[in-house]
């Protein structure tokens, strides 16, 4: 883990989607922060040690789901396919199918597995599954304010976690796409999928992966809009936690009643003609029984002491 120093920084971006408006500032405390998301190898430790079973890994509850057709409770996860055409950006049912058998041992379905994946990070996992593994682990999840304090490496206000620029001196610094989303993907960054998690140089807090690759999950529930800018110093939000569950439901789609959690960081996905969301500041909902071929999760730890991170960064 990194140990990530705490303190005031402004969060969030007037500069692209609403739902990151508008900038305000934050302050976190002191904590560390896992370098790479949770791999595969990493999340398979856990389960052979605890048995554990992945939301993907079973089969809905016909209570939870009133109306659903009985052929389509059976378990399985959200799988990108791309089309081989240009599609309308506005129905994401062109390239999402939720996948009979897909879960984060066979990541695209029955017949494909993990195999030569060790070192990419862990999908099709829904958000009790990372908290799972995140108490197992003596860990927790981190918050969003958190999370972006420490994707931004100490560049309070930049664009990205390295910088102003996309790809500094035509480097690719994450995973993401290049081509026109969905159809077209050029892979000039050399990964079509995930990539390894240590893939891409880290960032200033000497981490990895905080954009693109893979999203991952928060623990605050998901509000569309963030709050305003305090005016006195003395006001500066401390180590906040987000909206209310009771606000997170999709006003939308008030048939259904799931909560949404804040996801974080984009990924291997996010392109400039449709999601411009490989930045510090970026944010979208994501429902806490849903898990996909590109969302993840690092964990973090709080309340170490301050002695003890000087004293092992001090020594690599």
């Amino acid at each position: 883990m990194a140990y990530i120093p705490g303190g005031t920084f402004r969060m969030g971006s007037d500069k692209y989607y609403p739902e990151e408006a508008p900038v305000h500032r934050v302050s976190v405390d002191g904590f560390w922060v896992d370098r790479t998301p949770v791999t595969n190898r990493q999340f398979r430790e856990f389960v052979e040690a605890t048995g554990y079973v992945t939301f993907a890994e079973i089969a809905p509850d016909p209570r939870d789901y009133p109306g659903a057709p009985a052929h389509l409770l059976k378990a399985g996860s959200a799988v990108f396919l791309p089309p081989n055409h240009p599609v309308d950006l506005g129905d994401i049912s062109k390239w999402w199918t939720f996948t009979f058998g897909a879960n984060w041992r066979h990541p695209y379905g029955k017949g494909s597995s993990i195999r030569k994946l060790d070192d990419h990070p862990v999908v099709h996992v829904a958000y009790e599954d990372a908290a799972a593994y995140a108490a197992w682990a003596g860990k927790s999840l981190p918050t969003e304010a958190e999370w972006e304090f420490a994707a931004r490496g100490g560049l309070d206000g930049a664009e990205y976690a390295w910088g102003d620029e996309l790809t500094p001196g035509g480097r690719h610094m994450a995973n993401t796409w290049q081509g026109q989303f969905p159809h077209e993907n050029c892979a000039g960054d050399g990964f079509e999928r995930t990539s390894p998690v240590t893939a891409f140089p880290a960032n200033g807090y000497d981490v990895y992966d905080m954009i693109g690759n893979v999203w991952e999950w928060t623990t605050d529930w998901y509000s569309p809009r963030n709050k305003g800018d305090v005016s006195k110093a003395c006001c500066i939000p401390q180590n906040p936690r987000g909206a209310s569950e009771s606000d997170s439901y999709d006003p939308g789609m008030p048939e259904i009643r799931i909560p949404r959690k804040v996801i974080k960081g984009g990924s291997h996905l996010c392109a400039p003609n449709y999601c411009r969301r490989y930045r510090p500041a970026a944010r979208h909902p994501e429902p806490v029984d849903t898990s996909t071929s590109h969302l993840g999760f690092r964990c973090v730890v709080r309340n170490l002491e301050t002695e003890v991170a000087e004293d092992v960064n001090s020594h690599g």
